[in-house]
């Protein structure tokens, strides 16, 4: 049945909430688990459900995103298979931004329609999850539904941050109401029992949708709508069969930085809620690179991608990015550290260090502690970050900090003995 559908990732707006990490990039280019981007996340879980005509839809920062689906995403030339950019463009009918999730697959309902499929699979592309989708296709058919809606239990604490459903006995959808503050304990929905034990009773929306193609067509052509979650959905209700399809697995959305470093850093627990090593593998783009290189350093609780040369002292509960340098006696705890995207020759080492400049990576003696160090940074010896009191939040010329968690941003070159 997935040979029936075609999958729409939405590439989301400014992405503002996550800046610095998308001041120069799209929120699904952001660099995810030390060599993927948040955009493999669903794209993977498309390619492992059997659905194979991927649209990505985005109009911020989207350059380093197309050079990485046009290295990444390649199918036999016998296939109909493809992941495919659509960017906000001006067109006979439309000069316009994309206005929000709905418009912008308004806008882009003419490149769809050369294709033949029954479904639109709709997905976000700054979700962190592992999900077979023709287990909700296959939902969405037996129910009859029109429109399906994944939904996950969330308890009492987390529904002011959700649009909240409630179903029937039969997973239709009867009501919506979006981001309820109070007053919402008549809302609680039939889940498993393992939820109810939990206190997971509510039924929030993952803003992931299936649509039936005409009724797709019909809901976006000819009027103003701009938003699926906020209008879309609720006015479709009460006219339209909607289904709820029920996640029990583990979902986070990404959308601030203190989601994005937890996200990251549950990767390194003993037993991760998501699960990098087990047969639904997230696809990326393929990378020659060397094995890391390691001397020196005790590690806690560490991953370690590929073509790294690290002579730390200590590495504990922390992700290190691709072509990542470390100097030696320096400790790092807590921490993201994305990578590099090349290498430096040693002649242009020598030169930096007779110039008494850091090179890229992380220097000598240093302690940096609750931090995300974007790609490409020069941090110098004996830097220390975020190693006294709680900062303030802020935003300055080669960091910003957020709830206590320091970013460095892209390219940034912090002098020796530099104290964050």
């Amino acid at each position: 049945m997935t040979s029936k559908v075609i999958s729409i990732v939405l590439g989301g707006g400014q992405g503002s909430r996550l800046s610095p990490l998308t001041a120069t990039r799209s929120k699904p280019a952001v660099p995810i688990a030390g060599k993927y981007r948040l955009v493999d996340i669903p794209i993977s879980n498309c390619l492992h459900s059997g659905i194979t005509r991927i649209y990505v839809l985005t109009q911020f920062n989207s350059a380093s995103l197309n050079k990485h689906i046009k290295n990444t995403y390649h199918f036999s030339s016998f296939s109909d298979a493809f992941v495919d950019i659509l960017a906000a463009e001006q067109t006979p009918t439309s000069g316009a931004w994309f206005q929000g999730t709905a418009d912008a697959v308004r806008q882009s309902l003419h490149h769809l329609s050369v294709h033949e499929f029954d479904y639109v699979l709709i997905l976000s592309g700054d979700q962190l999850y592992q999900m077979d989708f023709e287990e909700m296709i296959n939902h969405h058919i037996d129910t009859g539904a029109e429109i399906s809606i994944a939904t996950i239990p969330v308890d009492a604490a987390d529904v002011p941050g959700f649009g909240i459903l409630k179903t029937d006995e039969n997973s239709m959808v009867t009501a919506f109401v979006e981001k309820p503050k109070t007053d919402f304990e008549s809302w609680a929905s039939d889940v498993s029992d393992e939820m109810k034990a939990e206190g997971r009773v509510y039924l929030a929306s993952m803003g992931i949708y299936i649509f039936n193609r005409k009724l797709l067509y019909e809901l976006l052509e000819g009027n103003d709508r701009t938003d699926f979650g906020k209008e879309i959905i609720p006015q479709s209700i009460a006219k339209h069969k909607v289904a709820s399809f029920q996640y029990e697995g583990y979902w986070t959305d990404i959308g601030t930085i203190p989601s994005f470093f937890e996200a990251n850093l549950g990767l390194t627990d003993d037993i991760p809620k998501f699960n990098l090593f087990g047969e639904n593998h997230i696809y990326t783009r393929a990378r020659m690179l060397p094995p890391s290189k390691i001397s020196g350093t005790t590690m806690e609780k560490t991953i370690i991608a590929d073509g790294c040369i690290i002579n730390a002292k200590t590495i504990i509960r922390s992700l290190i990015g691709i072509r990542t340098r470390i100097g030696v006696e320096t400790t790092i705890e807590n921490c993201y550290v994305m990578g590099n995207d090349s290498y430096q020759t040693l002649e242009q080492i020598a030169e930096l260090k007779l110039d008494h400049s850091p090179i890229m990576g992380i220097g000598e003696r240093c302690q940096i502690k609750n931090a995300i160090i974007d790609k490409n940074t020069y941090i110098g010896n004996d830097v220390k970050i975020n190693m006294g009191k709680t900062l303030p939040d802020g935003d300055f010329d080669t960091h910003t900090v957020q709830d206590g968690i320091v970013v460095i941003k892209k390219r940034a070159v912090i002098p020796d003995g530099t104290i964050i």
